[in-house]
This record gives C-alpha cells, sequence and structure tokens, in this order.
C-alpha cells in the first residue's frame, strides 16, 4: 500500500451543532465506578513525597480507570475525557500512559489493548476527526496532527513495553497507514478537499507555502490554528513516524512501508529545521509555535500537549541550545499566555479565560525541567490548585484556584500520576525514542542559509 493511495478527507459542517447532536444520541459512560486491581496496589503504593502528593496521585492514577473507562461489546475499551461524554483520541491515549508501567499485569494489559483498537477502528472511520463516540460516529471533525499522532506513539510504547504483538493486528496497521496517507496529503493542503467551518478562507485555512511539513486545521487545545504548521505538533509527528517505521520493519515486517514512513518523517524534520526556528531578542534563535512557509510565523506557547515546552517530553531531538532560549521565552510574561498571580504562575491558554494557568502546563515544566528547585516549585503550585478532590482540573484562576474550568479532566490527572511517578517515585519513565531530529550544526547551517545572520 502506498501512502499517496489514502484519499483525500470527508467535508463536513461546522463542529457545533454537530458535537451537541452527538452528545444527545451518546450512551452514558458505565454508572459503577470500577478499579483494577493492579492500578489500585500501585496507587497505594506512593513513596519518595509529602502526603498532599501522595493523596493527590492516589486519586489521578484511579481517576480515568473509576470514572472514564468502560469495556465495549466489540472487545474495545471506550475512555471519555472527564467531563465530556466523548472519546477523544489525543486524550485517550495521554490517559493510559501512566498504566503502561502496569502493563504486565492482565487486566490492565487488556484494558490497553483495547484502546489501541478502538483508535484503529475509529481512525478507519475517519482520520481527519479527532473525537469520537461510543458508536463511532464522529463527535468532531477537527483536523489537529497530534490526533494522529498519539495513538501509533501508545501503540508503539504499548509494545515496547510488553512485547505483546497480539494487539498489532492487521486493522491497526491498515489505520496508522492510513493516518501517514493523510499526513503525506496534507503536506500539499492545495490537495486537500478538508474544510472546516472555524476556519477561514472558505473553511480551508489561512494560505500556507509548501515546506515538507504537513498542514493542521487545529491546535492541540481544539482551537483553530492561526498558520498552518503547528511547529510541535510537526515534531510530535515526526517521532510517531519514527516509532511506526520501527513497527511496520520490526513487527509487521513491511521494509517497504517503512521506508516510505521514514522518508516522510525526514521531509517534516528537514522542514522544522528551515523554517521553524526565529530570532526574538533577548532570547535569540527559538522555536516559532506556527508559521505558514510564507514568511509569518506566531511566537507563544500554549498549554496543551504537544506544546513548545514539551519538547523533550514528546521525545524530539531539537537542538538544546534553541529549545533553552525558547523555554526562557516561553516561561515568561513574554508569552502572551504566560500568567503569574497570588497562587501560581505558568502557561495558559486562548482556550480558558486570560490569568488562568493550566495544570497540564505546570506538570509539563515539572517533567522537563533538570532543577530540583523548579520542580518543587511546581509541585507547590499545584498542591495550591487542589480544591480537596485531589484532582487536577483544566485550568484555574492563578490568584484564586476555587475558580477553575473543568471539573473532571482525565488528561491532566494522568500527567500529574506520571509526574509523580517518574520525578517523585523514581520509576522507569515509558517516555519516547527522542532520537528524532537533526544535530544542532544542521540546524544552524539551515538558519543561518536562510537568514544570512
Amino acid at each position: 500500500m502506498s501512502l499517496k493511495a489514502v484519499p483525500n478527507a470527508y467535508v463536513r459542517p461546522a463542529a457545533a451543532f454537530c458535537i451537541a447532536v452527538a452528545f444527545m444520541f451518546m450512551a452514558p459512560p458505565s454508572a459503577n465506578s470500577m478499579e483494577l486491581d493492579a492500578l489500585s496496589k500501585a496507587a497505594a503504593k506512593y513513596h519518595g513525597g509529602s502526603l498532599a502528593s501522595a493523596e493527590a496521585y492516589t486519586q489521578c492514577l484511579l481517576s480515568t480507570i473509576r470514572n472514564d473507562v468502560s469495556f465495549t461489546p466489540d472487545k474495545t475499551t471506550y475512555v471519555i475525557t472527564g467531563d465530556i461524554g466523548a472519546m477523544w483520541l489525543r486524550d485517550a491515549s495521554a490517559q493510559m500512559r501512566p498504566y503502561l508501567s502496569f502493563a504486565t499485569d492482565s487486566q490492565v494489559k487488556s484494558m490497553l489493548r483495547g484502546v489501541i483498537a478502538r483508535e484503529a477502528k475509529s481512525i478507519l472511520v475517519d482520520p481527519y476527526a479527532n473525537a469520537f463516540n461510543r458508536d463511532y460516529k464522529v463527535t468532531e471533525e477537527k483536523f489537529e496532527l497530534d490526533s494522529l499522532a498519539y495513538p501509533i506513539v501508545l501503540t508503539w510504547s504499548y509494545w515496547k513495553q510488553t512485547n505483546d504483538r497480539a494487539a498489532l493486528t492487521p486493522e491497526v496497521k491498515a489505520a496508522f497507514e492510513k493516518a501517514a496517507g493523510v499526513m503525506e496529503l496534507e503536506r500539499d493542503h492545495s490537495l486537500s478537499h478538508y474544510r472546516h467551518g472555524e476556519l477561514p478562507n472558505s473553511g480551508a485555512g489561512s494560505p500556507v507555502g509548501y515546506t515538507g511539513m504537513i498542514w493542521t486545521g487545529f491546535r492541540p487545545s481544539d482551537d483553530a490554528a492561526q498558520y498552518g504548521y503547528n511547529i510541535p505538533e510537526e515534531m510530535f509527528a515526526a517521532v510517531a513516524l519514527s516509532e511506526l517505521a520501527d513497527l511496520e520493519s520490526n513487527a509487521w515486517h513491511d521494509k517497504a512501508m517503512a521506508t516510505e514512513v521514514s522518508a516522510l518523517r525526514d521531509g517534516i524534520v528537514q522542514g522544522i529545521n528551515e523554517y521553524a526556528v526565529v530570532y526574538r531578542a533577548p532570547y535569540g534563535y527559538m522555536y516559532a509555535y506556527e508559521v505558514d512557509g510564507l514568511g509569518h510565523s506566531n511566537v507563544m506557547d500554549d498549554a496543551n500537549i504537544p506544546s513548545l515546552l514539551s519538547i523533550p517530553y514528546i521525545g524530539y531531538a531539537a537542538d538544546p541550545a534553541i529549545y533553552r532560549n525558547t523555554r526562557r521565552f516561553i516561561l515568561s510574561p513574554d508569552n502572551p499566555y504566560y500568567f503569574a498571580g497570588k497562587s501560581a504562575h505558568g502557561i495558559g491558554s486562548p482556550h480558558t479565560p486570560k490569568g488562568y494557568v493550566w495544570p497540564l502546563a505546570l506538570v509539563m515544566q515539572g517533567l522537563t525541567s533538570e532543577n530540583p528547585k523548579e520542580l518543587n516549585d511546581v509541585l507547590t503550585q499545584l498542591k495550591a490548585s487542589d480544591t480537596g478532590d485531589h484532582l487536577m482540573h483544566e485550568s484555574f484562576d492563578s490568584n484564586d484556584p476555587s475558580k477553575y474550568t473543568r471539573s473532571n479532566f482525565g488528561w491532566a490527572c494522568s500527567l500529574f500520576a506520571e509526574l509523580v511517578q517518574n520525578r517523585v517515585m523514581g520509576m522507569s519513565s515509558q517516555l519516547p525514542l527522542g532520537k528524532v531530529g537533526l544535530s544542532s550544526s544542521t540546524t544552524t547551517a539551515a538558519i543561518f542559509h536562510r537568514t544570512g545572520k
């Protein structure tokens, strides 16, 4: 199967009405709170930090399995985002990540296999959709590149952790190749028929030039992109494609497809090095959040992951000096979505009110920090955001944590559990390869060639 053989996008109307109708007909999540024995025991084995962190870790680790997971008649696993009763490909994949550490348990393994199978079925229904309901009908068709990357990364991580090939079915292979085909097509967005009512230019999005990168209509926040090449998403896609090439070569023994996928990845990486770096005083060379390939860039960062802050976490081998400059910028008031108040200081999002900090971003700051004092500061702020339920919310007022959005946000809870596992308890990490990208000298040469600096 050639990547170029994958058909064009589906065309759907604006999202709001579709989501409302979809929610009307979705079966409700299971009324019975569920736990798996291995996860309950793991939650009880907290060590290495404060009592407050222990309480939050227990509740956050178990939040998804208690509130968001249900096992369906087709032997797949349906995972809602928390207080919204649909399955986002991105969120569901991220919610499963801390459970990879316990995948030697047969029940946990079965749950993870079920998520992998359901995400593959969903991609085959519509590779441009980001969210689905229980009967695989599309809840939202916002094309977000990371929604194709997350299922691949979860599957690869599961395979590496368990060596279980039972999850790597022909259907999963077909779904991931369909995802890669869409990525190949969207490198030249002028060939795509995808349209969405929230995007400008009659739904096609703002104009872009060809860069070798993949066009995306929406950010990981579900907000429309300002420019069509979202750099953190490009980096994450490159990582996912590297892992897909590994699956194709060493699990499915399809060397030809592995070669095609690797070529797609290499084109993305080249585009990142040629177009993603900008110069901003006093920080120096840094990564833009979005570019259009026509000379325009959006310099900011958003709490949702992949983000610029998360570059080491997602496994992209960025230029170390450029990442350090970028990190200094995005954790400063020069980032238009960095907010500082009496109780917290961190990155927010245009998705939520001004002044609201996201626990996702605070947790990611801790996961990517090399400074113990910074990690302790993050844990202190997260503790201050606890309103008594010991869960992470979507965002909260940096001056008054009692004001927050979303009472149950599974993604943030799972990421916090991962932070505690990896940085407090010292458990081994399930992060991706971290070997995708070009050397710093190659990156610098590309910058000098383009800018003449």
